[in-house]
């Protein structure tokens, strides 16, 4: 059983930054398809980025601004967020799965496993 847990959110100001951690207990991140995803508010949960080993993807709305990286030895993934704007407000979730092969699975896809969300709001 893949447990995640994710910190870094809170408050920044537009064209601020923001880095969400995302630490995986029950595998290794390396060998798991990870993906943030956010919802807005009033608005369904959105996948924006998706990282493997090999692999990693962005929704357009990010793209540019938004960056995965992995860190097998702290076992934990992230997502260093730039040039924030109040658009990007919302409650951010990573995600799990295992056995999806190295590279990410095209959304919309289901993952098994979640953590509990972090806020970040994006405000002057």
């Amino acid at each position: 059983q893949v447990q995640l847990v994710e910190s870094g959110g809170g408050l920044a100001q537009p064209g601020g930054s923001l880095r969400l951690s995302c630490t995986a207990s029950g595998g290794t991140v390396d060998s798991l398809t990870m993906a943030w995803f956010r919802q807005a508010p009033g608005k369904g949960r959105e996948e924006i980025s998706c990282i493997t080993r090999r692999d990693e993807t962005y929704a357009s709305s990010v793209r540019g601004r938004f960056t995965s990286s992995m860190d097998t030895a702290a076992n934990t993934v992230y997502l260093q967020m730039s040039s924030l704007s109040p658009e990007d407000t919302g409650v951010y979730y990573c995600a799990a799965d295992a056995g999806t092969g190295p590279y990410c699975p095209d959304p919309p896809y289901t993952y098994p496993y979640w953590g509990q969300g972090t806020q970040v709001t994006v405000s002057s």
